[in-house]
């Protein structure tokens, strides 16, 4: 067996997403199993060297999982020959600039969307890319789920027919902070830290929908700042100035329609904290993280509206549990392998940072759609 060692500068892992699902579920895990096997006996070894501008963070994380490797300075861990891969789960004001020196510094690009806090900064960073000749990758975790893997499953296969409509309901009550401890960092709260659930989840949507269902073709948005004031990690009152919930309609090429919700003031009803409805002309399907659900026109049923009789129906019995028939990896851990098979062995790979401009525009446009009361179409992106 011949074991490569591939070095990734880590910045942001101080962060929860970063921590938990890129350090620990992904590039630990791939360590803990031995590796990222390539084949003819090769093993890619990852070998993390954590960034941040919190250095006892950082030394305390490197202890507590064996590692050697932390810095607080950039430049410096750029400035080594060494290091492949520059990863970024930073807040989203910080990421340009940091890509940018990894770029030229000669390091394959990893990050956490959205790429920029516009689509002019996002097309940036994928022309710098392209000209340097580097490898580069977008998170676009959702499409790795086990839900929508099998949603996908059900479209490939023919399920739906033509596809009509689809529906997702997102979201969470975000306590305010006073009386209970928040769930989310308060700079998601603040429009002038990069903050907003538009910037936040229409790249998700983007690409959930590109490519599952089609590219979105047009976009129509209302968003509410619905709770005025938040607490801080301090404990101390601020003026929550970005959007915390939004609903969006996607026209889709293709001719679906597409409904999604998104929220940090709702509270859950429903089985997961995300969910897709999908309905077609041969069959629907409910589709959340993990779990998903189907209905066939053949064992349709039929109701009828009488608002004067109880309705005795029990609906959601009459769907049908889609099987797991697969061992289902976590999402992250999935797409950090794909990419570094793509960076150790050139094989294909989408999810570029041109991916993730597209959705930094479907945000910015939805905004304006929302400051202008009009929907605006999705024109497409070039280089």
């Amino acid at each position: 067996m011949t074991r490569r060692t591939v070095r990734i500068a880590m910045n942001g892992v101080t962060g929860r997403m970063g921590y938990r699902q890129h350090l620990v579920r992904s590039i630990l895990a791939i360590r803990e199993q031995g590796g990222l096997d390539l084949g003819d006996g090769d093993v890619l070894w990852p070998e993390p060297v954590l960034v941040g501008r919190r250095g006892h963070a950082l030394e305390a994380l490197a202890e507590r999982h064996g590692l050697t490797e932390w810095s607080t300075d950039l430049d410096a861990v750029l400035a080594d020959e060494t290091v492949d891969i520059y990863f970024d789960a930073q807040v989203t004001s910080a990421r340009v600039e940091a890509i940018k020196k990894a770029v030229a510094a000669g390091k394959h690009i990893y990050t956490e969307k959205p790429t920029a806090t516009d689509v002019e900064g996002a097309l940036e960073l994928a022309r710098l890319a392209r000209d340097a000749g580097i490898k580069h990758g977008v998170v676009q975790d959702k499409i790795f789920l086990p839900g929508l893997l099998k949603l996908k499953r059900l479209i490939d296969g023919g399920f739906f027919g033509e596809i009509l409509s689809v529906r997702g309901e997102f979201g969470y009550w975000v306590f305010e902070g006073d009386w209970q401890e928040a769930q989310r960092p308060s700079w998601n709260y603040r429009a002038e830290d990069g903050g907003g659930i538009v910037v936040d989840m229409f790249p998700h949507w983007e690409y959930v929908l590109h490519e599952l269902f089609g590219k979105v073709t047009s976009v129509s948005a209302t968003v509410r700042t619905h709770i005025p004031q938040r607490w801080d990690e301090q404990g101390k009152p601020y003026a929550a100035t970005a959007d915390d919930a939004a609903y969006g309609t996607f026209q889709l090429a293709g001719g679906a329609v597409a409904q999604i919700n998104s929220s940090w003031a709702v509270r859950v009803n429903r089985d997961e904290l995300v969910e897709f409805q999908v309905d077609g002309t041969h069959g629907s399907a409910v589709a959340g993280l993990r779990n998903c659900r189907v209905q066939h026109r053949s064992a349709t049923p039929k109701p009828v509206w009488n608002p004067d009789l109880p309705v005795t129906e029990p609906f959601r019995d009459q769907w049908q549990e889609v099987p797991d028939n697969a061992v289902f990896d976590n999402g992250f851990k999935a797409q950090w392998e794909l990419f570094l098979r793509h960076i150790a062995l050139d094989e294909p790979y989408t999810w570029d940072l041109m991916a993730g401009a597209r959705g930094v525009q479907l945000a910015e446009l939805g905004l304006k759609s929302a400051a202008e009361g009009r929907r605006f179409d999705v024109p497409e992106l070039s280089l």
